[in-house]
């Protein structure tokens, strides 16, 4: 099962081939460009890198959000379009659920808290132990964050482009250092759960119809801070 998956959702764009859990190639780029310019050559060029056609692929996957709004349209489109064009199975995934994977195998029996920066001492996030959900995604004040993580008897790692973020707002003992190769967005995250989803979920609708982006918010919601920086995704 050959997988195309990509993340456009924060400011890096991410994007991965795999061939079942193998990962084949993968991408990572943080430039001035925006996600419109720089994710259909990042698809090619991994497609040249790994030797394939866009025939080759066997299901196109995407992080369906929550993050930037623009960004997570990106994404979506992208997706839609090339499995359409294709006439194969698309998956949208969780942004949060994705990063979690960054951790897999390095922090056993920690929470792993993915955090994204919704503006305004919110945080887009989920929490995660040993691969289980211990919550839905959801749009969080950083105080009530940090409460909750304060209850918790085990390490924390933050992941996610809201990792400075939440590192100053929240004060507690229990979060640990992550990496900052570990941090980002990951293309290989969002495979692995594409490739699960598609197994627990066999006979499912996976057309290009059914993929829709995830916001957690109104998009009318916006800032004009989150607006200008949205033109920069």
């Amino acid at each position: 099962m050959r997988i195309l998956a990509i993340d456009t959702t924060a400011t890096i764009a991410a994007g991965a081939i795999c061939d079942g859990d193998k990962l084949i190639t993968e991408y990572t780029v943080r430039t001035t460009l925006t996600h419109s310019e720089t994710m259909l050559p990042m698809i090619k060029s991994m497609l040249e890198t790994a030797k394939m056609d866009i025939s080759d692929i066997d299901i196109f996957a995407c992080s369906a959000g929550p993050g930037s709004f623009t960004g997570v349209r990106i994404g979506v489109s992208t997706i839609k379009g090339l499995a359409f064009a294709s006439n194969k199975p698309c998956i949208g995934v969780s942004t949060l659920e994705a990063l979690s994977h960054n951790l897999d195998f390095v922090a056993p029996d920690a929470i792993v808290c993915p955090v994204m920066d919704a503006r305004r001492g919110q945080l887009y996030n989920a929490l995660f132990k040993n691969g289980q959900r211990l919550s839905d995604d959801r749009c969080i004040m950083a105080d009530e964050l940090e409460k909750e993580l304060s209850a918790l008897d085990a390490p924390v790692y933050f992941v996610g482009d809201g990792y400075d973020v939440a590192r100053k707002l929240i004060k507690l003992d229990c979060i640990k250092y992550t990496p900052e190769r570990l941090r980002y967005q990951s293309g290989y995250g969002v495979a692995l759960l594409a490739k699960s989803m598609h197994e627990s979920n066999i006979g499912a609708d996976f057309s290009d119809e059914k993929l829709s982006p995830i916001y957690l918010r109104p998009v009318n919601a916006q800032s004009l801070e989150e607006r200008n920086a949205n033109q920069n995704n």
